[in-house]
């Protein structure tokens, strides 16, 4: 979360660091100066845009000066953390007050719906200087983890902002159950080969049943921005087919000598210490795929946009996930959204958000209807992981069988499911979340993943956590 910098500190913490003065007091006179118009128009945004443009590339400047981040003493870091809470407060008060304007702008006044990502790039080209570009980002991207100043904080100031509004965190939220362009595009093709293979991932159609397969390999298919797409069109295209019913989510075929499948081992913890994987990867993938598996996609176009009090007009189908081996960290938050779940015998989950030092993404929000709070919070906050044959995995898993059994096991459930005719399977899916997570709920809760992630992201101690448990140092791309 942001730190409010004591004034009597400001002043001290740059100068200790041996900045220049004359940059620093100009800095600190815009910032005290910065403030936004009580009754924000169009007019007013580009006028207050450009101030604090013009004061985030100031405080950027400053942070330049700086050695890198990982190489700072503690003055330094203390210059470097005070001038990224400080330009992130002016930030937060500034998209407070203009998120409609912005929102109104991006979208033309509610004529055009965006993603998450796209509302991030479109930002950034209409408020240069306070949200950063593909460019920026890209070449931020070839410095380790632990040398980011955060460029992508605002990115997620921004989106929570927008999301702590009610009716432009709904329409966002329905925005990102739209089927994506290339899913509608290449749906023919899976209708006519049965088959799509994104090398990441991939999809097969067997019968009435649509299998993805999580094919990540060399990180035990763990995500990352390289897996995030293809998920995405993975679920898509099973949720549009019309000859399929059901869909199946299970870990790909691994070369390892202790598992021949896995689930998913989480998110890419290489990638995050590289330096490589994108804040916004957070944001689409909960609104985007996972939230898909559970609410399902649009089935009439604008009809989440506007209708938000009446029933949820999606298309859905019921999900069963296979764990082989384990389901880590993102898996097991995949496992929150399934209808069913059979694993492995000898399999476990858990949420080792403790030792990545982020937030485990809908879990906090998902996990205590099924364990309780206390459970839950043992789970995500005290590492607890949690054996399938254990009693206690019970409220997640619905059936264990050793691995030679594994495949029949889930023929069978399929063929249960799909012999009941399955006629009801949304209406009931739906008829649960009206009391479970309805959309409005959702929606507060990723507000404040949005902002809170933002920081997580690029925290020192995010980059502790990945060296002292995670032997980070030693790992390779």
């Amino acid at each position: 979360m942001i730190e409010i910098i004591p004034a009597q500190e400001r002043e001290a913490r740059l100068e200790g660091a041996g900045l220049p003065v004359a940059a620093i007091q100009e800095f600190l006179r815009d910032w005290a100066s910065f403030g936004v118009a009580p009754k924000p128009a169009a007019a007013t945004l580009r006028r207050d845009a450009r101030r604090l443009g013009r004061l985030c590339r100031q405080g950027r400047d400053l942070l330049e000066r700086l050695p890198r981040r990982s190489r700072r003493n503690e003055r330094e870091k203390a210059a470097g953390h005070a001038l990224v809470h400080l330009l992130a407060d002016s930030a937060w008060r500034f998209f407070r007050v203009y998120r409609r304007p912005i929102y109104d702008a991006l979208t033309r006044h509610g004529a055009r719906s965006l993603r998450v990502e796209e509302l991030a790039w479109q930002a950034a080209d209409l408020l240069p200087g306070i949200l950063p570009s593909r460019a920026e980002l890209a070449a931020e991207s070839e410095r380790m983890q632990m040398d980011k100043d955060g460029l992508e904080i605002h990115q997620g100031l921004l989106v929570s902002q927008l999301l702590s509004d009610r009716q432009i965190g709904l329409e966002l939220c329905a925005s990102m159950l739209r089927p994506t362009e290339e899913a509608l595009e290449r749906l023919p093709e899976f209708q006519r080969t049965g088959k799509v293979d994104w090398g990441t991932v991939r999809v097969e159609a067997r019968g009435e049943t649509g299998y993805l397969f999580i094919h990540h390999p060399r990180y035990l298919n763990a995500e990352d921005d390289e897996t995030l797409g293809p998920m995405e069109l993975a679920c898509d295209l099973i949720l549009m087919h019309p000859g399929l019913r059901i869909g199946v989510v299970r870990g790909d075929l691994v070369q390892h000598p202790k598992y021949r499948r896995v689930f998913s081992a989480g998110i890419n913890l290489t990638r995050i210490y590289q330096g490589k994987q994108s804040y916004l990867f957070y944001l689409t993938r909960d609104m985007g795929f996972v939230n898909k598996m559970y609410r399902g996609i649009t089935a009439v176009p604008g009809a989440m946009a506007t209708n938000f009090e009446e029933p949820e007009q999606t298309l859905e189908k019921p999900w069963l996930a296979v764990v082989d081996g384990f389901a880590i960290g993102g898996g097991c938050q995949l496992l929150l959204v399934m209808d069913y779940v059979i694993a492995e015998s000898g399999a476990y989950f858990n949420l080792p958000a403790r030792k990545e030092g982020i937030i485990p993404g809908c879990a906090n929000l998902r996990l205590t209807r099924f364990m309780g709070e206390r459970m839950a919070r043992e789970a995500i906050m005290f590492d607890r992981s949690f054996p399938v044959d254990a009693p206690e995995a019970r409220v997640l898993v619905n059936e264990v069988h050793p691995r030679e059994r594994l495949d029949q096991a889930v023929e069978d459930c399929v063929a249960n499911a799909l012999g009941s005719g399955m006629v009801s399977a949304g209406g009931n899916r739906k008829a649960m979340r009206i009391q479970t997570e309805p959309l409005d709920a959702f929606r507060t809760y990723m507000a404040t993943y949005a902002y809170e992630q933002a920081f997580c992201h690029v925290s020192e101690q995010l980059v502790h956590n990945l060296e002292k448990y995670w032997n980070a140092k030693e790992r390779r791309l």
